[in-house]
């Protein structure tokens, strides 16, 4: 086992109220339904594109490109005003120094920089993708094989770790064993084909060296 693959939203850092207050922000002038917490939770992890369409509609690509627009301007200038680490992450970053890591998540690339810098995380990873990194994004594989080739690992030798049922989906696709946090934005009832599921991310250590030999 030699290299870790992790989501950023929901599994590294609670993003959801500045995500929240940039939509609500992006909708305003058009008249948009102002979305709780809760609403846009259900609604984080396919992107920024998708997450608009869903709170604007799918059938109003003119509004759609505006709303996005705002939102990104509003979103890159407020980015880490609420997100915060989640509990045990640092500390445990810290105790996987013997793994290449790497971030892969459906924002873009330079938000997920930023963000991970600001936070003071981006000095644990080797490598950020971004849904704009590659052709396509989780739930594809294809950010995951490009990891992969990248860092000349076999699937065998890597995990994919995150929140979301896209998350185990790209990893299952890749034919990478998967771990799924219960902590983040996803519903557990859509993690449990995740090869393992962990309430706290402190215990990530634990899996990988129990199960070592099952995972190389």
């Amino acid at each position: 086992m030699k290299l870790i693959m992790l989501d950023l939203d929901g599994t590294l850092v609670d993003t959801s109220q500045d995500i929240t207050n940039a939509l609500n922000y992006a909708g305003e002038p058009f008249a948009l339904k102002k979305l709780t917490m809760k609403e846009t939770i259900s609604m984080i992890g396919e992107g920024v594109t998708r997450l608009i369409e869903k709170s604007c509609g799918e059938d109003k690509p003119e509004l759609r490109e505006r709303v996005i627009e705002r939102f990104l301007d509003y979103y890159s200038a407020h980015l880490t005003a609420h997100s915060v680490v989640y509990p045990n992450v640092k500390e445990t970053l810290e105790k996987l120094h013997a793994y290449r890591k790497v971030v892969i998540s459906n924002k873009r690339e330079n938000l997920s920089v930023q963000l991970l810098d600001t936070l003071d995380l981006m000095k644990y990873f080797d490598l950020v993708v971004g849904s704009d990194t590659t052709a396509e994004k989780k739930p594809s594989a294809v950010p995951l094989l490009h990891v992969l080739e990248k860092f000349h690992a076999l699937p065998e030798e890597a995990l994919m770790v995150g929140d979301s049922k896209f998350d185990i989906e790209a990893g299952k696709r890749a034919g990478v064993k998967t771990l799924a946090v219960a902590y983040g934005y996803g519903e557990k009832q859509h993690l449990l084909e995740a090869d393992y599921l962990i309430d706290s991310f402190d215990v990530l250590p634990r899996i990988l060296d129990m199960n070592s030999s099952k995972l190389i």
